[in-house]
C-alpha cells in the first residue's frame, strides 16, 4: 500500500519514524508509548539495539514511583488524622480521662460571684477504654502528642430539661496536662464563677429540696484554645453532657441539734421579744472549703392545712461560717420572735387547736415537727447582694425532733379536799351526775433547761387519767380554766429551774370508768390503814405570761403521783371500827311524817363528827337501817354538806318498815328493838350503804357496803323530877335485876329515862295511874291495850289488864310527862309485894314492872313489851 502523504513519525529520542497502518490517530500516554516502543523494537530492531535503548528509560521512572508512593501515604495520613483520629481520640479521651478532685475551696466572694480554687489529679488510664482498636490508637496518638495545653476559656453550664436555664459560668485559666497513659498531672486551678439565672436556680433548688428532682441532665459547653507542642489546634468546641440519676443526686445532709436556748431580748423598736439560740452540727462529706458570710433567714411554721401558706414566726441570722473539707459544720444561729401573729394562735376551722397548739403539742409529746427556713432578701453587711438574691425564697424544711421531758411535775398534792357525790336525778350529760372534787392543787414543775426566761402561769386546765395499781380508774375532768398562781424557785446552776403552781379546783367531775378498780380504792382507803397512791397522767393546758404576752400552751404531758390519806386522817393507825366510832352521830328531833299499816316515815336531825381530813357534798344518799343483820328500814339524806370536825343539824328522812324491807324475821327484830328502846335499854342501830345508796354510782355503794356505822337511838325525854317525899322508914331496899327476865327495882335506875317514869297506887279503889314519857315530840301515841305486872323483889304486887285505848300526847321540852287514866289493879293479896305496898302507905317505894302493850301511831300498830326497874311509886288510900 502506498503511504506517501503521511508524515514521518519520530520516536521518543527525536528520530523520525515512519507511520504505518498501526499508528494511532491521537497521541497515547507514556505507558502506551513505552509499550508500543517495546513492541516495535521487538518486532523490527535487533536484540542488541533493544538492550541498548532500555537502560536510559528505567532511570527516568523511579522519581515518579516515589512521588506516587508519597502521595498515597499523604492521602492515608490525611484520612487518618482528619477523619479517623479525631473520633478515635475523642472516644479514647472520654473513657480514659480520670480526674480526682482533692480540694475545692472558695478564696472569696466577689460582688458578681465566687473565686474558687480547684485542686486535683489528672491522668489518662487506657485500661478504662473498652474497645481495643480505640485503646491502641489512643495510646499511640497521645504518646506522640505527649502533652496538651489549653488556653483561658469560659465554661457555661446549663440544664436542658429546665428550658436550658443557665446554672452559671466559669472563667477557667489555661492548664497543661500529660497525655501519656498512667502519667499523673497535679492541677491547681483558680476560677471565677458567676451564678446564672437566679430564678431558674431557685426553681431547681426547691424541686431538689421537695424531692421532685428525680434525675438531672447537665450540659457543659466551652470553646477552648488547644495546642500540643508547637502545633496550635485553634479553638476547639467542647461539649460534655452527663446524667445525674436518683442515687447520684446528693441529699440534704444530716444534722444534729446540739444546743437550743430561749431567752428574752430587747426589741430595737421597743418592748421585749423572745430569742432562740440554736447550735446545729451538719455532716459534710465533701472536700470543700470556704467561708460563708453572714446570712439572714425567715423561720416559718406550718399552718392548719398543708396547702395553706406557711406562717412566719421569727427572723434568724447566722455569723461567718467556716467550712472545712469533710469536717462536720457547726452552725450557730439566733432567731428572734418579735410577736406572735394572730393566725398562729387562732383555732383552725373545724378544730379546737391552733397551729401553735399542734406545733408545741408534737414537740412536748416527743413527736417530730417540721419548721421551714427561707432565705431572706434583707441585705446583710459584708454579704454580696447576689447571694441574698440567690437564697431568697428558697425554703428548706428542717425536721425538729420532739423531746420527751419525762416527769415535768415533780410534786403533786391536794389539800382542803372536798368531794361531791353525784346527783342521782341530774342530767347524765351534766357534770353533777358524776362525783366531783374540789381542792387546792399544789404542783412543783421542773422547767426545761432551755427556758432561760421569766414565765408565769395564770390559768390551767387538764384532762387527767387516774390509775391505781396500773389500772385505769377514771378521768378527772378539768376542761374549764382554773385560776392559778406561780412562783419561780431559784436553784443551782446545774439544776433545772422549778416553778411552783397553785390552783384552786372547783367541782371537777370524776368519770369512773372501771367500777372494780374504784371499789378497790375505796376499800383500801377504809380498811387498808395506809395512804393510797393514785397515779395521774394528764394533758395540761396552761396559759402563760411571757415577753410575748399571754398565750395558751396546750397538751403539755404531765404525770405524777397523788397520795390520798386514809379516812382515819391519822396516818392510818385506826381500825375501821375506830373510824366509825369517831363519827359519834346523835339523832334528835324525831318526827313522824306519815304512817302505813306496816311502817313509819320519819324525819330527824343528826349531829355527827367527821374524823377525816376530807369534806363532802352529798346530794342524795340512801342508807339501810340494820339490826342483827336484818334490814328494818332505810334513811335518806339530801343536799348535805359534811366538813371535817363537827357537823350539826343534818336533816335526814327515814322509813321504818321491817315487813317490806326484811320480812317476818325483821318484824320480830324490830319489835324487840322498840321494846328495849321504851324500856330504857341502851339500843343501837347500824347504818349501812348498799348498791343503790348512790343510784348513779352503784360501784361506790358496793364498795362502802362493808363499812357500817353504829348509831345509838335517841334517848327518851325525861320529865321534870317528881317532888321527893320523905322516905318511909318501912320502905325496904329494892333488889337488883335477878336475871329472870323481869325488871328489877334497883335504885340505881332511878335517873335513867323510862317509858313509865312514875306511878301512884290507890289501895281503896284498887287503881293506879302512871306518868308516861313519850319518845315523840310531835305525834300522839295511842295505847290500845295494856297487860302489866308490878314486882317487888321478884314478888308480884298486882296485875293490870286494860283494853280501852288512851292517848299519850307528845312530850314537851321540860314537861312532866303524861298521866294515864286510872287503871284497875288486881292485887296479889298475901304476896310479899302486896304487903310491901301496904307498908308504904302514905309514902313511896320502888317497883319493877313488865308489860305487854299494843300501841298505835296513825295507821301503824305494833305490840311491844316493857320492862322497867326503879320505878318510883307512891301509895295512897
Amino acid at each position: 500500500m502506498a503511504n506517501d502523504d503521511r508524515q514521518p513519525r519520530r520516536d521518543e529520542d527525536g528520530d523520525t519514524e515512519a507511520a504505518t497502518e498501526q499508528t494511532p490517530l491521537l497521541p497515547s500516554s507514556d505507558n502506551n508509548t513505552v509499550q508500543d516502543v517495546q513492541q516495535e523494537g521487538s518486532a523490527t530492531g535487533s536484540p542488541l539495539d533493544s538492550l541498548g535503548a532500555s537502560k536510559p528509560r528505567t532511570k527516568r521512572r523511579w522519581p515518579s514511583l516515589i512521588a506516587l508512593a508519597g502521595l498515597c501515604i499523604l492521602v492515608i495520613l490525611i484520612i487518618v488524622f482528619a477523619f479517623l483520629a479525631p473520633s478515635t481520640v475523642e472516644e479514647y479521651a472520654q473513657q480514659a480521662v480520670v480526674f480526682e478532685p482533692t480540694s475545692l475551696s472558695i478564696d472569696g466572694f466577689t460582688s458578681t460571684g465566687v473565686r474558687a480554687r480547684i485542686q486535683g489529679d489528672f491522668m489518662m488510664d487506657a485500661s478504662r477504654v473498652q474497645r481495643k482498636p480505640v485503646r491502641d490508637l489512643g495510646r499511640f496518638f497521645t504518646y506522640i502528642a505527649h502533652e496538651a495545653e489549653s488556653g483561658e476559656s469560659d465554661v457555661e453550664v446549663s440544664l436542658p430539661e429546665y428550658g436550658n436555664v443557665i446554672l452559671g459560668t466559669a472563667r477557667v485559666p489555661g492548664v497543661k496536662v500529660d497525655l501519656r497513659n498512667g502519667h499523673t498531672t497535679h492541677m491547681d486551678v483558680l476560677a471565677d464563677l458567676q451564678p446564672g439565672d437566679v430564678e431558674g436556680i431557685r426553681r431547681i433548688a426547691n424541686d431538689w429540696i421537695e424531692g421532685r428532682l428525680g434525675q438531672l441532665r447537665v450540659l457543659g459547653k466551652a470553646k477552648v484554645p488547644v495546642k500540643s507542642g508547637l502545633v496550635n489546634l485553634g479553638k476547639q468546641a467542647v461539649q460534655q453532657e452527663f446524667l445525674l440519676a436518683n442515687k447520684d443526686i446528693p441529699s440534704i445532709p444530716s444534722y444534729d441539734i446540739k444546743k437550743l436556748n430561749f431567752r428574752e431580748v430587747e426589741i430595737p423598736k421597743g418592748g421585749r421579744g423572745m430569742a432562740a439560740d440554736v447550735g446545729i452540727a451538719v455532716q459534710n462529706d465533701y472536700p470543700v472549703e470556704f467561708t460563708v458570710p453572714p446570712l439572714a433567714f425567715d423561720v416559718l411554721v406550718g399552718n392548719c392545712q398543708k396547702s395553706d401558706p406557711y406562717i412566719k414566726l421569727a427572723n434568724a441570722e447566722t455569723h461567718d461560717l467556716h467550712i472545712q473539707p469533710k469536717h462536720n459544720v457547726e452552725v450557730n444561729a439566733t432567731g428572734v420572735v418579735h410577736e406572735l401573729p394572730d393566725i398562729l394562735t387562732q383555732d383552725c376551722p373545724g378544730m379546737s387547736k391552733s397551729p401553735l397548739d399542734m406545733l408545741l403539742g408534737n414537740y412536748l409529746h416527743g413527736k417530730d415537727n417540721t419548721i421551714y427556713v427561707r432565705g431572706s432578701n434583707a441585705p446583710q453587711l459584708h454579704t454580696p447582694r447576689w447571694i441574698t438574691d440567690l437564697i431568697s425564697d428558697i425554703t428548706v424544711p428542717v425536721p425538729v425532733p420532739g423531746k420527751s421531758f419525762g416527769h415535768l411535775i415533780k410534786k403533786f398534792s391536794l389539800t382542803d379536799t372536798h368531794f361531791s357525790l353525784p346527783d342521782p336525778f341530774g342530767d347524765p350529760n351534766d357534770p353533777s351526775s358524776n362525783p366531783r372534787i374540789s381542792a387546792n392543787v399544789n404542783a412543783l414543775i421542773a422547767l426545761p433547761k432551755e427556758m432561760n426566761f421569766n414565765i408565769s402561769v395564770s390559768q390551767v386546765r387538764a384532762d387527767a387519767d387516774i390509775f391505781y395499781h396500773g389500772k385505769k380508774l377514771g378521768k378527772l375532768d378539768l376542761h374549764k380554766w382554773q385560776h392559778a398562781n406561780s412562783t419561780r424557785l431559784d436553784t443551782d446552776n446545774d439544776s433545772e429551774p422549778m416553778l411552783m403552781v397553785e390552783s384552786a379546783v372547783k367541782n371537777a367531775p370524776i368519770h369512773i370508768t372501771d367500777d372494780d378498780v374504784f371499789t378497790q380504792v375505796v376499800q383500801d382507803l377504809l380498811f387498808g390503814r395506809k395512804e393510797v397512791i393514785m397515779h395521774i397522767k394528764a394533758d395540761v393546758d396552761v396559759k402563760v405570761v411571757s415577753a410575748l404576752g399571754e398565750l395558751a400552751v396546750r397538751k403539755i404531758p404531765a404525770e405524777g403521783e397523788v397520795p390520798v390519806k386514809p379516812f382515819d386522817g391519822d396516818d392510818g393507825h385506826k381500825s375501821p371500827g375506830d373510824i366509825a366510832a369517831g363519827f359519834r352521830p346523835k339523832v334528835f328531833d324525831l318526827n313522824i311524817i306519815s304512817t302505813t299499816s306496816t311502817g313509819l316515815a320519819l324525819s330527824a336531825l343528826v349531829n355527827v363528827t367527821n374524823p377525816t381530813v376530807y369534806s363532802a357534798t352529798v346530794p342524795y344518799v340512801d342508807i339501810h337501817i340494820v339490826k342483827n343483820g336484818s334490814v328494818l328500814g332505810h334513811a335518806t339524806a339530801k343536799n348535805i354538806e359534811v366538813k371535817p370536825g363537827n357537823n350539826t343539824n343534818l336533816k335526814i328522812e327515814a322509813v321504818y318498815d321491817p315487813m317490806h324491807m326484811g320480812g317476818k324475821s325483821a318484824v320480830l327484830i324490830g319489835r324487840e328493838l322498840l321494846s328495849q328502846y321504851i324500856s330504857g335499854y341502851n339500843t343501837t342501830l347500824v347504818l349501812q350503804l348498799h348498791e343503790r345508796s348512790l343510784p348513779s354510782l352503784p360501784s361506790l355503794g358496793r364498795a362502802l357496803s362493808n363499812f357500817s356505822l353504829e348509831l345509838p337511838t335517841p334517848q327518851l325525854h325525861t320529865p321534870k323530877p317528881h317532888p321527893r317525899e320523905p322516905k318511909n322508914p318501912f320502905q325496904p331496899d329494892l333488889p337488883a335485876n335477878d336475871g329472870d327476865g323481869k325488871a328489877s327495882d334497883d335504885d340505881d335506875d332511878d335517873d335513867k329515862p323510862h317509858f313509865i317514869h312514875d306511878a301512884t297506887f290507890h289501895l281503896l279503889t284498887s287503881t293506879a295511874t302512871f306518868l308516861l314519857t313519850s319518845p315523840l315530840k310531835h305525834q300522839t301515841i295511842y295505847i290500845n291495850s295494856l297487860n302489866a305486872t308490878a314486882y317487888y323483889k321478884g314478888s308480884s304486887v298486882g296485875e293490870i289488864h286494860y283494853d280501852d285505848p288512851f292517848a299519850i300526847p307528845p312530850m314537851k321540852e321540860g314537861g312532866e310527862g303524861t298521866t294515864s287514866p286510872r287503871l284497875p289493879v288486881d292485887w296479889s293479896l298475901g304476896s310479899v309485894g302486896y304487903e310491901a305496898v301496904k307498908r308504904a302507905l302514905g309514902g313511896r317505894l320502888k317497883l319493877g314492872a313488865y308489860a305487854e302493850v299494843r300501841i298505835q301511831i296513825g295507821r301503824w300498830r305494833e305490840e311491844v313489851w316493857y320492862r322497867g326497874g326503879g320505878i318510883g311509886a307512891s301509895v295512897r288510900i
